[in-house]
């Protein structure tokens, strides 16, 4: 069964969901997003009551924004408990703290960060929301110098997000200040299964521009990053399994590997692959098969004979955060015909109105190996070059 919810449903979801007659409830806010009669729709009080009687049936959404349809209208079942351990970052903390006994993380509420002293907090550290999304209000912070002019963005970041997405997406009240985890990121989309088995359907490596940067902007999948970390990915959420204990449940997870191989989780998503329905379609453009119908229908991956039919090549996910330091209202376009022209092999393009978010979309390239540059230079840039300001 499928919810779907604003702010974005991918062309490849909508005919995954229409070509094989995929449930899908029938609330307002899909209504008003897709409007094909023909698709498997699904009365909101028959799939409410259909899912209470079948607590382990598989449910997937396109977005976290459904979480408030969950709580509304499955509110004696599991599902919202199981959300919000994963959903709330000082929850999910609480959860795995046996298992990282070393991590520290701190909940704070927003009122109180400016009384709050960082004199016996070791730096460098991570502040974000307790609840978030897509990066929003996340800092990192290096040296003491450095806080009074964080708890400055924060409260400029609050201004900025307020209305962007639903609390229970994201949720400004409560922060979560925590260790600072050197190493390389890396983010999965995945499930756990009928039996509560952990299945991956794909790796990125979440690449970063320089120390200080918190954004997402490059997720790079390959058949070398699947091979290399598979085995350890794989050990490490079958600790996760053990601790939740879920069946038929689809998730999104980041996570960093230190110096030592050691894998320590950031967060997980939970009920959705990659927000904006980013990671499960590169999926498909890398290797060729479907996310969404392999969660739905209990399928795992054979990397093996994925591998023999692939090019080889890297496949990533350009996400077109507005870090130029231009406000959205002096902005007139952005010139997308020249971003692509900057890579070998643009495969999708999908555009954002940055007026009502503050990104410009997102592009899904394919590059050859040894042809790294096009990846290393949208990292670092600042996309001025494709913006035109007014009255330029």
């Amino acid at each position: 069964m499928i919810l779907i919810d604003q702010p974005y449903i991918s062309e490849f979801l909508l005919q995954t969901i229409k070509k094989n007659n995929l449930e899908i409830v029938s609330t307002d806010v899909a209504r008003t997003m897709i409007s094909d009669e023909s698709l498997n729709w699904i009365p909101e009080n028959e799939a409410a009551e259909f899912i209470k009687n079948n607590p382990d049936y598989p449910i997937f959404t396109n977005s976290e924004n459904s979480i408030s349809w969950v709580e509304k209208n499955l509110a004696s079942t599991k599902l919202p408990t199981q959300i919000h351990i994963f959903k709330n970052k000082i929850k999910f903390r609480e959860l795995l703290k046996d298992t990282f006994p070393n991590y520290f993380f701190k909940g704070i509420k927003f009122e109180d960060l400016t009384h709050f002293s960082t004199e016996n907090i070791k730096f460098p550290f991570i502040i974000k929301p307790a609840v978030g999304f897509f990066s929003l209000g996340v800092h990192k912070v290096d040296k003491p110098s450095e806080w009074p002019e964080v708890l400055t963005k924060i409260t400029r970041d609050i201004n900025e997000i307020k209305g962007f997405y639903p609390n229970e997406v994201v949720d400004t009240d409560y922060f979560i200040l925590e260790d600072c985890i050197e190493g390389e990121e890396f983010a999965m989309d995945c499930y756990f299964d009928e039996k509560g088995i952990p299945v991956v359907l794909s790796i990125f490596h979440h690449r970063f521009s320089t120390g200080k940067d918190v954004n997402d902007r490059v997720y790079t999948t390959s058949k070398e990053i699947i091979e290399m970390h598979l085995p350890k990915m794989q050990k490490f959420l079958n600790t996760l399994a053990v601790l939740t204990n879920l069946k038929n449940f689809p998730f999104h997870v980041e996570v960093r590997i230190d110096k030592n191989e050691t894998i320590i989780p950031i967060e997980v998503n939970p009920m959705r692959f990659g927000g904006w329905c980013t990671t499960a379609d590169l999926s498909y453009f890398a290797y060729g098969f479907n996310s969404y119908l392999y969660f739905l229908n209990g399928k795992k991956p054979n990397w093996e004979e994925l591998f023999k039919k692939g090019k080889n090549k890297k496949y990533s996910l350009i996400l077109l955060d507005n870090n130029s330091g231009i406000p959205e209202t002096q902005i007139t376009y952005f010139d997308y015909d020249l971003l692509l022209s900057d890579f070998e092999n643009p495969m999708e393009l999908r555009k954002v109105d940055f007026n009502d978010y503050p990104f410009f979309g997102m592009v899904f390239v394919e590059t050859t190996s040894g042809n790294e540059k096009e990846l290393d230079q949208i990292l670092t840039s600042d996309l001025r070059k494709y913006i035109k300001v007014k009255n330029d």
